[in-house]
């Protein structure tokens, strides 16, 4: 069912507006709260998965990942089940794949600049590895058991070299162009089409922000001096 964008654009800012106050509601806290502590003033301070895992255990940091994972997912999902019957007027391009990625975004965008805690929120990576989770298998249902596969290469690398942000940033990029090659093939013959080259441009800067989140990471693994992340050692906490 075609759909114009002057009869869709105010569902976008919707959507943008609703999933960037979605991103602001940061399940670090929340779950430090609990455990009477502050995460940001925790260990390295940022209130994400990584230092939940380091300050609380393997157990707590995998549920705050499930939770961030889910938030970064669960929109575009039901994104994608709204408008997945119609394509943009005058193309063949399906609003369906523009609105999952474009419902991440700003999940993403909340969680790390969040108005709620003064712009200083977490890193993004369980929300944007969740937005891949759930916005993959939606081209074909079976991806679900690809991601899973590439998510448990993701924890073994962590494992053997203790470099979670490494696996962070090799995980964001490779399943983002992954999903831009699917992209470029399903609409090669459209690939100058505004609509394409938007959302080509939002798997980039969904990229870009997991690789500009990590900036100070990037700069203490090229100093050697990056915290590493021992399983082991989590895992008895």
């Amino acid at each position: 069912m075609p759909i114009a964008f002057a009869e869709c654009w105010y569902w976008l800012v919707l959507c943008a507006v609703l999933c960037y106050f979605i991103g602001c509601f940061n399940f670090a806290v929340l779950i430090s709260h609990f455990k009477k502590k502050d995460i940001r003033e925790v260990g390295s301070g940022n209130p994400g998965t990584m230092n939940m895992t380091r300050a609380f255990g393997l157990k707590v940091g995998v549920f705050n990942f499930a939770c961030d994972a889910i938030k970064g997912g669960l929109p575009a999902l039901i994104g994608w089940i709204i408008f997945k019957d119609y394509v943009f007027a005058g193309t063949d391009v399906l609003v369906s794949d523009f609105i999952r990625y474009f419902c991440g975004v700003f999940v993403i965008i909340g969680h790390i600049f969040p108005v709620t805690l003064k712009f200083k929120g977490g890193k993004g990576i369980a929300s944007t590895l969740g937005l891949f989770l759930f916005a993959l298998p939606c081209e074909e249902w079976w991806f679900v058991f690809i991601i899973l596969a590439f998510f448990g290469c993701l924890f073994a690398y962590i494992a053997i070299t203790e470099w979670g942000s490494m696996a962070s940033l090799l995980g964001v990029s490779g399943l983002t162009i992954l999903q831009a090659a699917l992209f470029i093939v399903r609409y090669k013959n459209e690939i100058t089409n505004p609509w394409v080259i938007v959302l080509l441009l939002i798997l980039f800067v969904i990229n870009f922000l997991t690789w500009f989140a990590h900036r100070k990471n990037i700069l203490k693994l090229l100093a050697g001096e990056e915290h590493h992340t021992s399983v082991v050692k989590h895992k008895k906490k």
